[in-house]
């Protein structure tokens, strides 16, 4: 594993070139803002979910007549990326690997970049093949829970009905559960993560501050590029994931068409989407 290291007077982040994976941030007085991974828990710290986020029917999907399988989350989280560019600020990662169950010809980057107390992280996918493909993308950050996951919570930027689709298995239900009917909050509790994740596909809000009670640090994502937003811990562990996803698990009853799934994109040949996410570190 090779590690790359940006900074500026706000900042400093650590960057992986397995997976692309973010091993670290630290804010100007030193603190560590990145859970730090643990095997007891979780030992991931930041993982990209390509070309799937969450889990497919049968752990496969069909375009044009063909079942390509593709496990939960994707590949691109295990594979070596190759360091395209780097300076002082900034880090581009570029992935072109295939598998059994996404064959085509692509380029995938993620760039990083600092700007004082913020890291915007894009994502760029161009499709270098002679068809057509479909994908979705997104994030897994997790963050320091100071005090514990029960001291801290969620502020959405607008007032939402939070309303979680229950996860069953590697998928989710159709109807959703309703948490708080309007809020622009959501105190953290153990016991929403007992089955596994909250899954929030329709909310209003892009953006999402972390608070606790024991601190005034805070982190805030912006995704203003992602429909889907998730929030996941292990109970007993010492952070909460933040991610913007483009797509959401497959609903129960999904016909496996990809084509057919909310949030993936579609590329003709030639053609390059992007997306991205910003953190910052308050």
């Amino acid at each position: 594993m090779s590690l790359t290291t940006i900074q500026n007077d706000f900042l400093k982040v650590t960057i992986s070139d397995l997976g692309a994976e973010i091993q670290s941030i630290r804010d100007k007085d030193g603190v560590e803002r990145l859970w730090q991974g643990d095997p007891a828990f979780w030992a991931g710290r930041a993982p990209i979910m390509f070309p799937i986020c969450g889990g497919l029917k049968e752990d496969a999907y069909l375009m044009d007549g063909v079942r390509y399988p593709m496990e939960k989350h994707g590949f691109a989280r295990k594979a070596v990326w190759s360091l395209e560019a780097a300076d002082e600020t900034s880090a581009v990662y570029l992935l072109t690997e295939k598998r059994e169950g996404f064959p085509f010809a692509y380029e995938l980057r993620a760039r990083y970049a600092l700007r004082e107390n913020a890291l915007t992280i894009t994502y760029e996918v161009k499709n270098k093949d002679d068809r057509a493909f479909c994908f979705g993308i997104g994030s897994h950050e997790a963050y320091q829970t100071p005090g514990g996951l029960e001291a801290c919570a969620i502020e959405f930027a607008q007032t939402e009905r939070i309303a979680n689709q229950p996860v069953v298995g590697n998928l989710i239900e159709t109807e959703p559960a309703v948490i708080l009917e309007q809020a622009d909050r959501l105190p953290l509790k153990t016991e929403y993560f007992a089955v596994d994740a909250l899954v929030f596909p329709h909310l209003k809000s892009r953006s999402v501050t972390l608070t606790s009670a024991v601190t005034d640090k805070k982190i805030r994502v912006d995704f203003d590029g992602m429909d889907v937003l998730m929030l996941w811990t292990k109970p007993g562990a010492g952070y909460i994931c933040i991610e913007p996803w483009t797509n959401a698990p497959d609903y129960v009853d999904a016909d496996m068409n990809i084509e057919h799934k909310p949030g993936v994109i579609r590329l003709e040949p030639g053609q390059t989407a992007v997306r991205s996410h910003t953190i910052t570190v308050l």
